[in-house]
């Protein structure tokens, strides 16, 4: 179940409007990009244990206009997914936020290779799930994604020993930091990821939608 916002968060209040022409703001960001189909208490968990583990001022809850590798049954659409990324941000240290779908990008690389560009001050740090890990090698050019940012990685119950065994784990092996440095994870340029200590969460946005608690084809915000 999404948390329930009290009456001092107004609708919209955990959407921020970042510039996609980018500023000069002194930052270490975590991004979490996702389908967010629908946002859930599980990314809330990975979005507040990353700004603890990691030190972050901020994490960006970056929803994806359409993910190349998810299929578009069942997705309900941007205005619909955005707003439920909206509901479980603050507006502050946790943002739901547009700005993969105005610089008209589909696949992270290229997303982040422009947030850096037009962000320069920035530490940007990638979050994902183990079961993300698991997959990354079908991420479109993943090994420069890998060598341009830091990655943390959050377990998922059954996800982290496939993730571990997959090919992208074993491709960056030498690259995995203890999780002991990951309060400095952000100052790294990358070529560098780590897995961070979490309880593990297995809500997941299938079994909400399955469940009926979401309903992709409907607009009710």
């Amino acid at each position: 179940m999404l948390p329930v916002r009290s009456n001092r968060h107004r609708a919209g209040a955990g959407l921020t409007s970042i510039p996609t022409s980018g500023d000069g703001r002194k930052m270490r960001i975590g991004l979490l990009g996702g389908s967010f189909n629908p946002a859930h208490a599980g990314h809330l968990m990975v979005a507040r244990r990353a700004l603890r583990a990691l030190r972050l001022d901020q994490v960006w809850l970056m929803v994806s206009p359409g993910n190349p590798l998810k299929p578009s049954k069942g997705m309900a659409s941007f205005r619909v997914r955005l707003a439920s990324a909206e509901r479980i941000a603050d507006g502050r240290r946790i943002v739901a936020t547009d700005i993969e779908s105005r610089l008209g990008q589909r696949f992270t690389v290229k997303t982040v290779g422009l947030l850096k560009q037009r962000f320069p001050h920035v530490h940007f740090v990638w979050l994902m799930g183990a079961d993300g890990l698991a997959q990354l090698s079908r991420w479109k050019r993943w090994r420069r994604l890998a060598a341009m940012v830091p990655i943390a990685v959050v377990p998922r119950p059954g996800s982290v020993s496939p993730a571990l065994r997959g090919p992208a784990a074993s491709v960056l092996r030498h690259q995995r930091r203890p999780s002991r440095e990951s309060p400095v994870l952000a100052e790294r340029k990358g070529n560098a990821w780590t897995f961070l200590s979490a309880p593990q969460n297995d809500i997941s946005a299938t079994a909400l939608r399955e469940s009926g608690q979401f309903r992709p084809d409907s607009d009710q915000e």
